[in-house]
């Protein structure tokens, strides 16, 4: 990939990073909560909507231009050393590693973020030095593992879908990873349960909170929503820019 290109690729992902996380930061925030293990209502409920939207506001560029220029160097290695048959591969390879750098910038930023959303009486800044005093660095990178699993698998079929495919099979496929976010919606409450699980008493206590099933699916409905109109927001968002750059 040529300088100009990587370049364009890290513009374009960040523009649309951010485009997408402000639009719908306020579903994030209500999916949060409902994930709370202290229940909606004592986690804000519909107060303070956007909580925590600094930390999104600094992280989002960042976070979404390492996962593009990772993708898009990544795929740009691989083309020249794999056949035609094994593109979607490639695709997915790139997607996963570009997963594996963008949560090194994301995790933190969601960290704070999301103690914000059911602490919207403090402060982001407050919340962020309450976290590095009482847990270490360590404190930002809670639940790291499981948002690379949860975001690598969405990823792989995301990108898998819309690269180089019909903008009507774009559509398809955007919907069906909607369906996709909902089905692997555990993870994302076993990550929020790690995120808002002060001290360090561990994934397990985390896990067992989560007694219930009807648990396991809590705030899938806004996920849901989040993932079908973002994919629609970043997609046009990253290929408007990208061409307006090259």
């Amino acid at each position: 990939m040529e300088p100009r290109e990587s370049w364009a690729a890290l513009a374009a992902g960040g523009v649309a990073g951010i485009c997408v996380d402000l639009i719908l930061f306020p579903l994030d925030t209500v999916k949060t909560r409902l994930q709370s293990p202290q229940g909606f209502r004592k986690a804000g409920g519909f107060r303070g909507i956007y909580a925590g939207v600094p930390s999104t506001a600094i992280g989002s560029f960042p976070n979404a231009a390492a996962f593009f220029i990772t993708y898009e160097n990544v795929k740009s290695m691989l083309h020249y050393v794999s056949t035609p048959y094994l593109t979607p591969a490639t695709h997915m390879v790139a997607a996963s590693l570009g997963e594996v750098v963008a949560c090194l910038i994301r995790v933190p930023s969601e960290v704070v973020k999301q103690r914000a959303q059911v602490s919207p009486s403090s402060s982001t800044l407050r919340i962020l030095s309450h976290t590095l005093y009482h847990e270490g660095i360590q404190g930002l990178y809670r639940g790291y593992k499981s948002t690379v699993l949860r975001e690598g698998t969405v990823e792989e079929v995301w990108v898998r879908a819309v690269s180089g495919m019909e903008a009507q099979f774009q559509l398809r496929k955007l919907l069906q990873d909607s369906f996709l976010s909902g089905t692997i919606s555990p993870l994302g409450i076993l990550k929020g349960s790690l995120v808002m699980e002060a001290g360090s008493r561990g994934g397990f206590l985390a896990v067992s909170s989560l007694w219930s099933f009807c648990s396991l699916f809590a705030g899938v409905v806004p996920r849901m929503a989040a993932i079908s109109l973002g994919g629609f927001i970043f997609l046009g968002t990253y290929e408007k820019t990208r061409q307006l750059l090259l």
